[in-house]
């Protein structure tokens, strides 16, 4: 998000800075306003960046230095921007997910509207649309699938949970799920084609693939599709602001989502505490937490917590929190529950996911990936032993919350022998179930019956 508040303040110059070679940050490299290609093949955008945005160290072997002032500045601004949107509870967040959420449709509808007429943009979007069936048969293309869905809809990660707390007892969450899959699925292959439209224009302008033009990460972002702008003929300008606010805006709306549902647990656990005080806390922790990405070494700290701590770590809690609904707490209970709530019936499609497909494939996927994982690297150079022990380390930590809290619920059931206690941590508590005292008797009369 900093990165892209830079971005979108730059985008408001006469001319793009990314557009023209400026000696102040591409030294010995210009020929007037391009680039020396006798000297180096890269892009005059991808030379601000490295250079003026974001200057990096080649490793982190001695560090990952001081923030960058400028970067440091940005990434203050944004967390004032979340705080601002969370200090009043879901009556602020709400009023700004409206538009976060319905923002970035008009900006893509108009980047892909502008990215079609270019030249070169049918080829792009052939590229995202003609699949290669060979990848399919390749567990990493499924992690990395499954990860994407994980970040897309937030799986895993506490705000969906926390959003549907507010949500009446009986309110169609069926529904909603079905709703919010399509609307994620969809709002993916608009923004692909919006991206490839643009990245084929860049790669017939280029005269190369537009597998050459794509680049991960960062780099997408900030890189392929600035420059792609800046060689627009009509206001450059204009699209590149908005898109940056588009990114902003994505970016906004997530952060807002995920540090909301931290702030609701210490709310809901802590209640004598007041919520700005809370929201203040976190945000200052998330702002002191991020300067760690804006060092010279910040991209190899993302790659490294990326790899460790959220892919892996999302992979595991996601993995036995569906195995834990569907084999301990029962997955006829499971459903027995939404059909109490929704009053609709549980398909067999649902059962079987839930029950085989999810857990099963997850477990498999993950650790096939482990097996055959390879030395972690970030921009082909390999991470020292000293970051990947700090990797493995910020996993462990995470992980071991599982077995932790498991011994804590054991360690406080009531029963008196050791596995008459796991027996018991295993069963749902006497306070198990719908707060409201009618539902409450309701649904056990119904589960008494089952």
């Amino acid at each position: 998000m900093a990165i892209t508040v830079f971005y979108f303040l730059a985008s408001f110059k006469s001319v793009l800075p990314w557009a023209e070679c400026n000696t102040s940050w591409a030294p010995g490299i210009c020929n007037g306003t391009l680039i020396n290609k006798n000297v180096t093949d890269k892009t005059v955008s991808e030379l601000y960046f490295e250079n003026e945005v974001f200057p990096q160290y080649a490793s982190v072997e001695n560090g990952i230095g001081l923030p960058h002032w400028w970067l440091t500045l940005c990434l203050i601004g944004s967390w004032v921007l979340i705080f601002l949107s969370l200090v009043k509870g879901v009556q602020s967040s709400g009023k700004v997910a409206y538009f976060t959420a319905l923002f970035p449709y008009v900006v893509l509808f108009v980047l892909l509207g502008r990215g079609v007429t270019l030249n070169g943009a049918w080829q792009g979007i052939e590229k995202f649309i003609v699949p290669e069936w060979s990848k399919i048969l390749e567990p990493e293309v499924w992690y990395a699938a499954v990860g994407q869905c994980f970040f897309s809809l937030s799986t895993g990660f506490g705000p969906i949970i926390m959003f549907s707390s507010y949500n009446p007892f009986r309110h169609n969450v069926y529904r909603d799920a079905l709703i919010i899959s399509l609307l994620d699925t969809f709002t993916s292959l608009l923004a692909g084609f919006t991206i490839f439209a643009i990245l084929g224009n860049l790669a017939t302008e280029s005269g190369v693939d537009v597998k050459d033009v794509v680049k991960s990460g960062p780099g997408l972002a900030f890189i392929s599709y600035p420059d792609a702008i800046a060689k627009f003929d009509w206001v450059p300008q204009l699209f590149a602001v908005l898109f940056f606010l588009m990114l902003f805006t994505l970016g906004v709306g997530s952060a807002t989502s995920l540090t909301g549902g931290l702030i609701t647990i210490i709310c809901d656990q802590w209640p004598h505490i007041k919520r700005w005080q809370v929201t203040a806390v976190v945000c200052v922790a998330g702002t002191l937490i991020g300067l760690v990405y804006v060092t010279p070494g910040g991209q190899f700290m993302l790659t490294l917590v990326d790899y460790f701590g959220a892919n892996f770590v999302i992979y595991v809690m996601a993995t036995l929190e569906v195995a834990g609904v569907a084999w301990c707490y029962g997955l006829s209970k499971f459903c027995g529950d939404i059909e109490f709530m929704l009053n609709i019936k549980i398909g067999l499609y649902w059962k079987f996911c839930w029950g085989f497909v999810v857990p099963i494939g997850l477990t498999s996927i993950l650790f096939y990936s482990l097996i055959t994982s390879k030395q972690l690297q970030h921009n082909g150079t390999d991470f020292p032993v000293a970051a990947i022990v700090a990797g493995w380390t910020l996993t462990g930590i995470a992980v071991s919350l599982i077995p932790i809290c498991a011994l804590h619920t054991i360690y406080t059931r009531k029963s008196s022998g050791l596995l008459e206690k796991i027996r018991e941590s295993f069963c749902p508590t006497a306070k198990w179930g719908p707060k409201h005292p009618q539902l409450l008797k309701e649904w056990a009369q119904i589960t008494q019956k089952q």
